[in-house]
């Protein structure tokens, strides 16, 4: 049997490869170690603790990842949102060694003491601001209207950006591959798939019931059966609420374990929640408090992400897909809520998160053509990246490394950027558009054939 450091430096090499993080499953594959499976976590705990490797995600989504890999990343991330004084102090606190933070567990006068439309979460300035964002000029239709014009859109965008922040692994490409005509990525793991699948059938229960759900026990209990279906070791756990304990990876946070208690807040939070009548204020409200519950064994963070389109959704207003949302400080905003039921740094990146995706879908916004900077500056770029992609009829399969390898002459700022546009731009051409990037009609019929199979 190899040498424990052997062991670990073996371990370590390989999450180098990974600069994305690596899944359990990944380092099995990739170690050829003879190791059970707890064995093995129980080694990468070890490398956790000593702190050579970092972690996102918990349970089925967690990811490893080298510490030195990870910290250039995340300080690039946790900065990418412009802060205020008080999301910082949440920040700086959250961000010390676990050592360092005191136990907490569940405070039920967090959820008590809010008073639907006479508490505030968020200002008047900031609802005004993002009414004016939503709007849709749709706002008179009946419930779903919007959503049900851009839904092919808005399934593409919702499943990969959620299932992203989850630490799943495939690319904007991938994932309208497998939306739109079933077709599993290569050298992705069925998890990630289901994950995805499951985002798109529980986007379409939103959209299509508009006028049959709402914050209510039925709505929420089958959007988790959705979210959740295929993917908890125990499949009866799924649309069910919790009866066992649950820790959350990288806080001090205990949620409440007795099932009688579960039960009693999340009733009381859907109570609460039904009674807001301002949607914005509805769905950053579910997205505080139910990952802050846990009703559910696992897949807590999906259904609150969904849950808050709810409210979005049935005003017609544009809905929150969380593009370009930084994984770490959106998980940093969730643990301020745990720890110390603060909302600053978690509202903070709800209010730039809407931005972004009302950006995405706004009427008014698109109407007037406004100019992506980031575009702009990346033009000549993007333009030649597409031209070889489709003068050379890529396949699909080869895509993705291309534009990793394109992106890596990039600030580590932007490459994810410049992919997702790159992406996003492939998903639009059509025989009316492809001229700008100076490719003939023959390559362009030879790259389409080239891309259905």
């Amino acid at each position: 049997m190899a040498k424990i450091t052997n062991v670990n430096d073996i371990l370590l090499n390989i999450l180098g490869q990974f600069p994305n993080g690596a899944s359990i499953e990944d380092i099995i594959s990739r170690s050829g170690l003879q190791l059970n499976t707890r064995t093995l976590q129980r080694r990468l705990n070890d490398l956790r603790i000593s702190g050579h490797i970092t972690t996102t995600g918990q349970t089925r989504g967690l990811r490893y990842y080298l510490a030195s890999q990870n910290k250039l990343e995340n300080k690039n991330s946790l900065t990418a949102i412009l802060l205020s004084d008080s999301a910082n102090e949440i920040l700086s606190i959250v961000q010390k060694p676990i050592q360092q933070r005191s136990p907490v567990g569940y405070n039920r006068s967090f959820l008590e003491k809010y008073q639907p439309n006479i508490t505030n979460y968020l200002s008047p300035t900031a609802l005004q601001k993002l009414a004016a964002l939503g709007n849709t000029a749709r706002l008179n239709e009946p419930a779903g209207t919007y959503a049900k014009e851009i839904l092919n859109k808005l399934l593409i965008d919702l499943s990969w950006n959620s299932s992203r922040l989850e630490g799943n692994t495939y690319s904007l490409l991938d994932t309208e591959r497998l939306i739109s005509s079933g077709h599993v990525a290569d050298n992705k793991s069925a998890k990630e798939a289901q994950m995805i699948l499951n985002h798109k059938d529980a986007i379409e229960f939103i959209v299509q019931l508009a006028d049959e759900i709402g914050f209510n026990r039925y709505t929420l209990l089958n959007l988790h059966s959705l979210l959740s279906n295929n993917l908890l070791p125990n499949p009866a756990a799924s649309g069910r609420l919790r009866h066992i304990p649950v820790g959350i990876q990288n806080s001090v946070y205990t949620p409440l374990a007795v099932p009688q208690l579960i039960e009693e807040m999340f009733d009381l939070m859907l109570d609460k929640a039904s009674q807001i009548e301002n949607p914005f204020e509805q769905a950053f409200f579910i997205m505080v408090h139910l990952p802050y519950l846990q009703p559910f064994d696992d897949v807590n963070k999906r259904v609150s992400r969904l849950a808050s389109n709810i409210s979005l959704n049935k005003h017609n207003l544009a809905p929150l897909s969380f593009i370009d949302v930084p994984n770490e400080l959106y998980t940093k905003g969730l643990i301020g809520i745990y720890e110390l039921n603060r909302i600053e740094l978690l509202k903070d990146v709800f209010l730039w998160a809407y931005e972004r995706s009302a950006a995405q879908y706004s009427v008014l916004r698109q109407s007037l053509g406004e100019p992506d900077p980031f575009r702009l500056r990346y033009r000549d770029q993007i333009r030649s990246i597409i031209q070889k992609i489709i003068s050379e009829a890529m396949p699909r399969v080869q895509v993705d490394p291309f534009l990793q390898d394109q992106a890596r002459g990039l600030p580590e700022t932007d490459r994810d950027r410049l992919i997702e546009v790159v992406e996003t731009e492939l998903l639009s051409l059509h025989e009316g558009n492809f001229a700008r990037y100076m490719v003939r009609p023959s390559e362009f019929r030879k790259w389409q054939n080239e891309w259905k199979h």
